[in-house]
């Protein structure tokens, strides 16, 4: 509760005394590791080129790295591409889609860009399943004989699919999952999964730029069997007189890559690596997400955009604000921002106005703790103002 004067006008509390040791909390690029500093990255391969032997081993070492920790079994390709996230789905999309029929799913902003590419730049006319903000779509209503699109943790919803049970292994089309905030975070089962993008700027807490994307079998024979009707920059081409560019997924980029981020994912993996992998970084993000669910159980003016737990993200946790507009969180963020409390914690600018805590697992639980108090400073005196 929030104390108040006889008049009903809030009373603004002392600040805290403890801040977050770490106040990162932006949903990306997100914390880095804890104890990284740019005096620990390898340096050997900066300033050389991308191809050359140290170059190509440590784009493959990134690679090799990343299937260990995240479990992507050998059927699997990995590969380093441009333009982060955004630019992996969209090369997965230009190559492989208009093959079949498209569904897509939208619940948050980033879903409906995905739908904007397949309506208006592909022309594909796809069939499409919205749902507002803190929702789901009806996934029992997907038509697995159709490609689907859909992002498995929705950024800036707090929205996630609760699981690939969703996804039928009969599935004549191709599931595309945009998982770029969830990777990491949850296990995924990569049996479901043909197309899957992420970026190295979310749980890793690495930098941007670069994507990832992994192809399962199916997605691979799409795109040896399938060349689609539009042209396909330089940027985008996988394939090679009709057969998978297989260099890209050893580690040879089809642009020049930035070494530095490189090795700045390198460290992040290997810190992953060594914390257990993905079940040491399922354990950070699940303490994290516990630690908000308790200061949000105890405000009756914050709640979860997300109502419903099973469905609700544990990295991008989007809360809501009693009476809250966007005037209101700006200067709530603007607060805590000054008092060097927390950075970037305002909502996304197409969600509804609220706030958004990246509990990803390069985040520490006792910072999230700290976290609270300076939450009720600043809606106090953002209210008070």
């Amino acid at each position: 509760m929030t104390d108040t004067t006889d008049t009903g006008a809030p009373i603004a509390p002392a600040k805290p005394q403890t801040k977050p040791a770490r106040p990162f909390f932006s949903s990306g690029p997100c914390a880095k590791p804890p104890g990284w500093s740019a005096a620990k990255l390898a340096t050997a391969s900066l300033g050389r080129s991308h191809r050359s032997k140290i170059g190509k081993a440590r784009l493959a070492h990134a690679i090799d790295l990343t299937r260990r920790v995240l479990g992507v079994p050998d059927t699997h390709r990995i590969g380093i591409v441009p333009g982060s996230d955004t630019g992996a789905f969209e090369m997965a999309m230009w190559t492989m889609l208009g093959a079949r029929g498209v569904t897509t799913l939208a619940w948050e902003s980033f879903g409906e860009g995905w739908v904007t590419d397949a309506v208006k730049q592909l022309k594909l006319d796809p069939v499409v399943l919205r749902a507002d903000y803190g929702q789901l779509p009806d996934l029992a209503a997907v038509n697995w004989s159709n490609d689907v699109l859909f992002t498995w943790n929705g950024t800036t919803s707090g929205v996630r699919v609760p699981g690939g049970d969703w996804i039928a292994d009969t599935r004549e089309g191709l599931s595309f999952a945009d998982a770029t905030s969830a990777v990491f975070a949850y296990d995924l089962p990569w049996e479901k999964l043909d197309v899957t993008t992420f970026s190295w700027q979310k749980v890793l807490g690495g930098e941007g730029a670069h994507g990832i994307l992994i192809l399962g079998p199916r997605a691979v024979e799409r795109l040896e069997s399938y060349t689609p009707a539009w042209p396909l920059p330089k940027l985008f081409r996988l394939v090679s007189k009709g057969k998978l560019a297989e260099g890209v997924f050893k580690g040879e980029t089809i642009n020049t890559p930035s070494m530095l981020a490189v090795e700045d994912a390198i460290f992040a993996l290997e810190w992953a690596d060594g914390l257990g992998g993905l079940t040491g970084l399922i354990a950070r993000s699940d303490a994290n997400a516990a630690a908000l669910d308790a200061i949000v159980d105890a405000r009756d003016w914050l709640g979860h955009l997300a109502p419903d737990a099973a469905t609700r993200s544990k990295t991008s946790i989007c809360l809501t604000v009693a009476g809250a507009d966007e005037a209101l969180i700006k200067k709530m963020a603007g607060l805590l921002e000054s008092e060097g409390a927390a950075f970037d914690v305002a909502g996304y600018r197409d969600a509804p106005p609220g706030l958004r805590i990246w509990c990803g697992a390069t985040v520490d639980t006792a910072d999230i703790v700290a976290l609270g108090p300076w939450l009720d400073w600043a809606y106090a005196t953002a209210r008070a103002g």
